[in-house]
């Protein structure tokens, strides 16, 4: 049992490195990308100072951390032969009285290896074109290679006592499988917050696994690591709805998603919030700052709290808390209000949408339609926000704006009530009603609109609603893949080419 603990601890102080080397490691990362500016020699020097600087363990893991946040859907596999060779050339090449040559061969090498047909390394499209060229300039093509964010976490956290079990196996082995699947999976999180997070996860098990009372351990230590878990979660969709979404979307979605939460309070009130929040994620989603996000989240929460506790009680049940960020915790799970009865809405004028202020007031739409659609998420109404965008931009410019404004317009009125009225049904049952209801309700309803569909069909229609409603109804739902599964769903209701939505 000593000699696993020993282990244990061996692949979590590969962890415990300071945030300068990480810092430093990250500009290592990327500098290969200028290399034809500075030199081969000036890549060899950066790399074999950081080996030399991290030590082997260290170098290892944080490669491993890289290339698993890099290519998220690779095989543990793949990224192991990757790790493998990075370790193994800047091992080998890197050492005192080494020929300068030998980075410069192995990493050609290296090259070669990405572009033959039985490479181990992690697959991507783009491999091909990258190996049409030759030397320096295919180096710099495979080295921009990434994969895409997964929009869908993959990590599913083991039992206590598997998670005892493979540890006591083989540690070292255990905390690399770990990184690569809780990585890529959660790679869009702020790296402090990720590393951090990984390096709680594994002191827990080295510490709970050798415990006389595991359980009772277990339960401490995932209590204590509660907030920093949860951090890694909601920071990592935030990032990838940032990344998804850009900047200024990103308001939208925001303003969208507290519009929905406190329909009593003012765009004036809002709107503010959105963009301050918008602002903390463009500042902290790549920063390597170690705080970064926590103390900009803290002063955006105190921003919040200030704003809207007096103006509603679940706000202000929220922001009581002594825990700032379990506080903001709080305030991101509350579920949509009941949609307050409100004036007519009114839609902005065709000067408005054409001035200077174009984009504030259709936000200012968007917000009034959110606030009478509480049910509807940011998802399906985001598909209004492009469509208003890429109305504005091919109206506004055209001989004559308002004849293209009214038309859109006339259109626009008969698409979007029934696609309002068909998101608000699906996402209202799915938040009002328990799981099982709400399968049922949706099988009830599948069964009227398909009265021919065997039992098997119709398991399988009810399946892929209730799985669709219940990954893209939530206000923190990932922005990519329920956009595609929002216009799959709106195409295959209109007729080619007829929908503004689409």
């Amino acid at each position: 049992m000593e000699r696993k603990s020993r282990g244990g601890d061996h692949a979590l102080l590969s962890l415990h490195h300071t945030m300068k080397a990480v810092v430093t490691f990250l500009f290592l990362l990327f500098v290969a990308t200028h290399a034809e500016y500075r030199g081969r020699p000036y890549v060899r020097d950066k790399v074999c100072h950081e080996f030399k600087t991290m030590g082997k363990d260290d170098f290892r893991t944080m490669t491993l951390i890289m290339n698993s946040r890099k290519f998220s859907n690779a095989t543990f596999e793949e990224i192991s032969h990757l790790v493998h060779e990075i370790v193994s050339l800047a091992e080998t090449c890197c050492a005192d009285g080494v020929d300068p040559s030998c980075y410069d061969a192995g990493s050609s090498a290296l090259s070669a290896k990405s572009c033959s047909p039985d490479s181990p390394f992690p697959a991507h499209p783009e491999t091909a074109a990258c190996c049409i060229h030759q030397g320096l300039e295919q180096k710099l093509c495979l080295a921009a290679l990434q994969h895409p964010p997964r929009q869908l976490p993959h990590y599913v956290e083991p039992s206590n006592e598997e998670l005892c079990q493979a540890f006591k196996k083989d540690p070292k082995d255990f905390a690399d499988r770990f990184l690569h699947e809780y990585v890529s999976s959660y790679g869009q999180a702020p790296l402090p917050v990720l590393l951090g997070s990984t390096r709680n996860f594994l002191s827990m098990v080295s510490t709970c696994c050798i415990s006389p009372s595991p359980t009772v351990c277990f339960l401490k230590e995932k209590l204590q690591r509660k907030t920093l878990s949860l951090l890694t979660l909601m920071s990592n969709r935030a990032c990838l709805r940032l990344t998804g979404y850009g900047k200024d979307k990103m308001k939208f979605s925001y303003l969208t998603m507290l519009a929905q939460k406190i329909p009593s309070a003012s765009f004036e009130d809002l709107s503010p919030l959105a963009e301050d929040a918008a602002e903390v994620f463009s500042q902290c989603c790549d920063s390597v700052a170690e705080d970064c996000i926590q103390q900009k989240l803290s002063e955006h929460t105190t921003k919040i709290c200030t704003t809207l506790s007096a103006k509603d009680k679940r706000f202000a049940d929220c922001c009581a808390g002594k825990n700032i960020m379990q506080n903001y915790f709080c305030i991101s799970a509350l579920q949509p209000a009941v949609a307050p009865k409100l004036p007519e809405l009114q839609k902005p004028t065709n000067k408005q949408l054409c001035d200077d202020n174009g984009a504030l007031h259709t936000r200012r739409y968007m917000f009034e339609l959110a606030r009478r659609h509480t049910n509807v998420p940011d998802v399906f109404l985001g598909k209004l926000y492009d469509a208003s965008e890429n109305v504005i931009r091919e109206c506004c410019s055209a001989k004559d704006a308002s004849t293209c404004l009214d038309s859109k317009r006339q259109q626009m009125g008969v698409e979007l009530p029934a696609f309002l009225e068909k998101a608000n049904q699906l996402c209202g049952q799915y938040n009002e009603l328990n799981f099982l209801d709400f399968k049922n309700r949706l099988r009830d309803s599948i069964r009227q609109t398909r009265p021919d569909a065997s039992p098997e069909l119709l398991t399988q229609l009810t399946d892929q609603r209730a799985d669709f409603a219940s990954t893209c109804c939530p206000a923190n739902s990932p922005p990519l893949y329920c956009v595609a599964q929002v216009t799959a769903e709106l195409a295959s209701t209109c007729k080619q080419g007829s929908c503004m939505l689409v």
